[in-house]
């Protein structure tokens, strides 16, 4: 890849990891419901009394651990990926205060969804890697041959219910985020798509067919 791009995927890397965190925190503050990753790593948190940023860190590690008998391979973003993401998580949950008012945590979901498809479409554009769970994904994929939306489908559906009985958060902002995210993503991985990086199927894709590169992403 072409070396006077360098700088720029950086940037795009690192603020895509950096707001990506910042807007796990603001679902979290929005207390509508999260994420599946994030539903298991909340219910984890309350049962260690470890920082849900803490248990992000920790969680994405052991999850790189199983890429060695998939055989996937981390990148520079995929490390950055489990350092950044926990850290910056606590960090917004310091600054920003628990809202009282419904009517003050459904426009903070709705920002918080929208800028979680724009953190996507950053650090997934700079082609620095995958994170550790969308490697899992694909390289269960690659192992077994199922496809995409059924292996992704089965590793959400049991991380959700894991983190539910957990005592996770699971609540309307889990059904939005699940609507929002691939279209945003979409969105957003055109929209800050590097110029002159060769063409490459994403390995980060939600939906589609046989191939990982055949739609869009999640997380």
């Amino acid at each position: 890849m072409p070396r006077a791009l360098l700088p720029r995927r950086l940037v795009q890397l690192y603020a895509g990891l950096v707001l990506y965190g910042v807007s796990m925190g603001l679902m979290l503050r929005a207390d509508l419901g999260l994420e599946p990753w994030s539903v298991l790593n909340q219910g984890i948190s309350r049962h260690t009394g470890l920082t849900i940023g803490t248990v992000t860190i920790v969680s994405g590690a052991l999850i790189l651990l199983l890429w060695i008998p998939l055989r996937q391979r981390p990148g520079l973003g995929t490390v950055s990926n489990v350092v950044i993401l926990g850290l910056v998580m606590d960090a917004t949950l310091t600054l920003v205060p628990e809202l009282p008012s419904l009517g003050a945590r459904i426009p903070l979901l709705a920002f918080a969804v929208v800028l979680n498809g724009a953190a996507t479409g950053l650090y997934i554009s700079a082609r620095f890697g995958p994170g550790p769970r969308d490697g899992l994904m694909t390289g269960l994929h690659l192992r077994t041959g199922r496809p995409v939306r059924l292996v992704r489908t089965c590793i959400e559906v049991t991380v959700l219910a894991a983190g539910f009985a957990l005592g996770g958060s699971i609540g309307a902002g889990t059904v939005v985020y699940a609507l929002a995210i691939g279209p945003l993503a979409q969105f957003f991985l055109r929209r800050f798509a590097i110029k002159g990086l060769p063409e490459q199927p994403s390995p980060v894709v939600a939906r589609g067919g046989a191939s990982p590169g055949r739609a869009i992403l999640q997380k």
